[in-house]
């Protein structure tokens, strides 16, 4: 039965990489391939309840990574609602395009690290829709914003989910991927940034400003409160770990708390229908729930190959024929341009115990830099870049001959850099 898992496992990563051919939701796919994995394995005589123990363990683990993420795309829903993510568009005042792309540039690095780079993407595409009228110019920002936002998220613990699966599961300290990574993150940001700004030169036309004073019932000052408090929370949550010692989703959801009796108080003399809209209950059901769902599918389906052995003896495999573990994960990063970097990551994590590869490793590090950025190189291979695809219809054969090859050098920087830095520390 491992070998009919192993298939189960291969169609269902076929299906996820198809999923725009096929037309069918990835997140059906992944909760699919999960609960036959797991079936298989069942089948295959295993004693049933040292089985249910089992699953019993790797659910408690995955449910942690899953209540982390939907605590913060709530925090991040409320603040859209409130729409504080408008207070960052009125800052940006400037018409040049080069240094326009500079901004959003830096901009999109940052908030990605805080945030994570699906939902800064998502931000900063409808801002630069509202900056920038040439469609042909912003196609050129949105290829630097996806490679920002996806460099952004690659040295923080909260910046992108296979980091945060890192972080969660111990193979990353967050003091360890902060020093560690943001430089070669950095290099990858400053690299498409250069590079892309010899394309797009001179000014911009000039688009009507929204009104700054109140947009839907929030007033300028509840925009700015809520996004404040929203990024100060989730900044919070690393430091709420190392502090108490308790899983990464309880600082998140003691966050999560916060934010909701503040928008209660901002909104408690406002009648029912009004104040609905910026509810905790709203930003739940607008958040993006099959996301969460692919998370679940895709963790079964790697803790099933895990359970039954299949993952450690590819380690083995690889070990033998290929040796050089920074080969193995350069690789990794590569492939994550095709293959969705959440499953290859979960099965990195499979693979190589952390008895055989301490936390703190080279080769965790290197992971998380590298299934974070290298999914740049195909606007397919990243959350981000498949909802730039979809909030602008970017074409794949437009950003595979523009933006690829710049995304590749990007890739290349980056860790160019963090062999460097490792001659000093």
């Amino acid at each position: 039965m491992e070998f009919v898992s192993i298939i189960i496992f291969i169609i269902g990563y076929i299906l996820i990489a198809l999923e725009h051919n096929i037309r069918i939701d990835k997140a059906a796919t992944a909760v699919v391939t999960g609960v036959l994995c797991w079936t298989c394995y069942s089948l295959s005589g295993a004693d049933l309840h040292g089985l249910n123990e089992t699953l019993g363990m790797h659910f408690a683990e995955i449910a942690g990574i899953l209540f982390f993420l939907v605590g913060a795309m709530t925090i991040v829903e409320l603040i859209d609602a409130h729409r504080g993510f408008e207070v960052i568009s009125q800052l940006i005042q400037t018409n040049n395009k080069q240094r326009l792309l500079w901004t959003v540039g830096v901009l999109t690095f940052f908030l990605s690290s805080i945030l994570d780079n699906l939902t800064t993407t998502i931000v900063m595409v409808v801002l630069l829709k509202k900056l920038i009228a040439d469609p042909k110019d912003r196609l050129y920002f949105i290829g630097a914003t996806i490679i920002a936002a996806n460099a952004g998220g690659a040295w923080t613990p909260i910046g992108d989910v296979t980091t945060t699966m890192l972080w969660i599961g111990g193979q990353l300290s967050v003091a360890n991927i902060m020093l560690k990574l943001f430089l070669p993150s950095l290099a990858a940001l400053i690299v498409p940034l250069f590079l892309i700004s010899l394309q797009v030169k001179g000014q911009l036309q000039s688009m009507p400003k929204a009104d700054a004073n109140e947009v839907q019932g929030v007033s300028q000052n509840e925009k700015s409160l809520i996004l404040i408090s929203g990024l100060v929370l989730l900044l919070l949550v690393p430091v709420f770990k190392v502090t108490t010692h308790l899983p990464p989703y309880m600082g998140m959801m003691l966050a999560l708390g916060i934010l909701w009796y503040l928008t209660e108080l901002i909104h408690r003399s406002k009648e029912h229908e009004e104040k609905k809209a910026f509810s905790v209950l709203t930003a739940l059901q607008r958040m993006d729930m099959p996301s969460i769902l692919f998370f679940l599918g895709i963790l079964l389906a790697v803790a099933a190959l895990e359970t039954q052995g299949t993952l450690p003896s590819l380690a083995q495999w690889l070990n033998s024929n290929v040796g050089n573990l920074d080969v193995v994960v350069i690789i990794t990063g590569v492939l994550s341009a095709i293959i969705d970097n959440v499953p290859l990551v979960a099965a990195a994590m499979g693979m190589y115990s952390m008895t055989e590869i301490p936390a703190d490793s080279r080769f965790w590090e290197m992971l998380a830099y590298c299934a974070g950025t290298g999914g740049s190189m195909l606007i397919i291979g990243s959350a981000a870049g498949v909802a730039a695809m979809g909030l602008e219809k970017i074409s794949f054969g437009w950003y595979f001959r523009k933006i690829s090859w710049i995304a590749a050098l990007s890739y290349c920087a980056g860790i160019g850099v963090y062999y460097l830095q490792g001659l000093f520390w």
